[in-house]
């Protein structure tokens, strides 16, 4: 029987909803900008309204340099990867239009496609193995005339299964159509290059593996691209006030009205710790604890792992359920009894547990982080074990 823990002392592994704790830099910059510039940028010609551009203009080059695109001002700031992915998919789908999306689909992909589809959007849907990966092959084969879009999770929010983007993009670029990465999931956490992946249009957010506040995000848009990507608002940009037409060019297309400067200085900082601490590295540290807990799940009897077998194959993330505890149950007891904090449920994403045969119960999931230490993965696989035998039959 572990230790069983009080509230005032957690363990967090929900780090695929939010990242915490956040780097003490990103507190460090938010403050800073409230209390010593507290400017909006490009709305005035005082200089903490020049400060505060200089702010967003070094958040969005230290994002470029993680995604891999060389020129910052092809990234657009949204307020999260739903925003982004309502960008991308509205603002170049027509009614007629065929669209390809897998069925590991996050509800930020699926739900904006069926309210396309009422308008005359075709969609197709791919299968994926049960444990939630996509061949290639199989997009090539739904490829027709009127495709216009392929669409795809960089990795599942419910599995962490990596899908095979580099291979995918090279089938979307060879057939002429455009490639949208959902990278909500990967972003700070994988390395990313937009240019060797043939992505034409890659939603983030801000506030998961880019360490930064909720409330951010945005969409990388290939050069070219903006003058058939529609905005989904307009607005005032701070530029060519002269005109009362929306601006044509990038970022202003898309960010109109005031920007959220302090959270965008906060998912600079974030994003510059990133870049210091090396995606490589993050990303073998997060593997390293994501095996671990792999490994100590099969040694538990009544415990079934959903997802690719190898930590590999998978970011931070591991859904798993307990024979005879149901997910809410399972995470209530976690976090009232032992202090760990997890998600169940669907997890907004009905599709993939359909893939995986979860849905409608759903799954109790982990989401590891960098701040995670190897002493809560033994603690928590100690809690995990008393709770299967809680379940077990006697």
């Amino acid at each position: 029987m572990p230790l069983e823990r009080s509230k005032n002392s957690t363990i967090y592994f929900d780090n695929a909803a939010t990242s915490w704790p956040k780097p003490a830099a990103m507190i460090a910059a938010m403050i800073a900008y409230n209390e010593q510039i507290g400017g909006s940028p490009g709305r005035s010609g005082h200089h903490r309204s020049l400060d505060a551009g200089r702010i967003i203009l070094e958040t969005r080059e230290a994002l470029a340099e993680l995604c891999g695109c060389g020129n910052s001002l092809r990234i657009a700031f949204t307020k999260n990867a739903t925003e982004a992915l309502n960008i991308a998919l509205s603002g170049v789908l027509n009614p007629g239009d065929h669209v390809i999306a897998s069925a590991m689909e996050h509800n930020s992909v699926m739900r904006p496609l069926r309210y396309l589809e009422a308008q005359g959007v075709q969609i197709s849907v791919v299968p994926c193995s049960g444990a939630g990966s996509l061949d290639p092959e199989d997009v090539r084969r739904v490829i027709g005339p009127r495709t216009r879009l392929l669409v795809v999770t960089h990795a599942s929010n419910v599995t962490g299964t990596i899908q095979p983007l580099t291979a995918l993009g090279k089938i979307a670029r060879d057939y002429g159509i455009l490639f949208c990465v959902d990278a909500a999931q990967t972003a700070g956490a994988l390395p990313i290059n937009v240019d060797e992946m043939a992505i034409d249009l890659l939603a983030f957010t801000g506030h998961k593996s880019l360490c930064g506040p909720q409330g951010t995000g945005g969409l990388y848009v290939r050069k070219g691209l903006e003058k058939q990507l529609r905005p989904l608002m307009t607005g005032g940009t701070g530029s060519r006030s002269e005109f009362e037409e929306q601006p044509d060019f990038m970022p202003d297309k898309y960010e109109s009205g005031t920007p959220n400067t302090i959270g965008l200085a906060g998912l600079g900082a974030g994003a510059r710790f990133v870049l210091a601490e090396g995606v490589e590295a993050i990303r073998g540290k997060e593997e390293g604890l994501t095996a671990r807990f792999l490994a100590g799940l099969a040694a538990l009897p009544g415990v079934t792992v959903y997802g690719p077998p190898d930590a590999a194959s998978r970011t931070a993330v591991v859904s798993f359920n307990i024979a005879g505890v149901a997910p809410s149950a399972a995470a209530l007891g976690l976090d009232e009894r032992f202090g760990i904090l997890c998600r169940p449920g669907l997890h907004c994403a009905p599709a993939a547990h359909r893939t995986m045969g979860t849905f409608p119960q759903g799954t109790i999931r982990f989401g590891f982080g960098y701040f995670n230490k190897d002493e809560e993965i033994t603690l928590a696989l100690e809690a995990i074990g008393s709770l299967a035998g809680d379940g077990a039959p006697h």
